[in-house]
């Protein structure tokens, strides 16, 4: 018997934004955060945009009505974000 995504890989029930952080929660109880600025197109948007985002596809990715970006929950889980984390003063 082999295991589709939905039943091996757990997906987001929610997602929020707080100060240009990113939050999803999971079906597992994980609440996964990043900051906006990991993917190029988030870090150029506006805080309005940005507030557009939503889950989508049963909660396997997160998209906004004005962001150009899909962000799939098992790639923020394996940590495949475009951008690095920016340097510690």
């Amino acid at each position: 018997m082999s295991n589709t995504p939905a039943e091996s890989e757990p997906t987001a029930v929610r997602a929020k934004l707080l100060s240009r952080m990113v939050f999803v929660e999971l079906t597992d109880g994980r609440q996964i955060g990043f900051p906006a600025s990991r993917f190029l197109r988030l870090a150029q948007s506006s805080d309005e945009a940005l507030a557009t985002a939503e889950l989508r596809l049963n909660g396997f990715a997160l998209r906004g009505e004005y962001l150009d970006e899909d962000i799939t929950v098992p790639g923020i889980l394996a940590g495949r974000f475009e951008l690095p984390l920016p340097l510690a003063a």
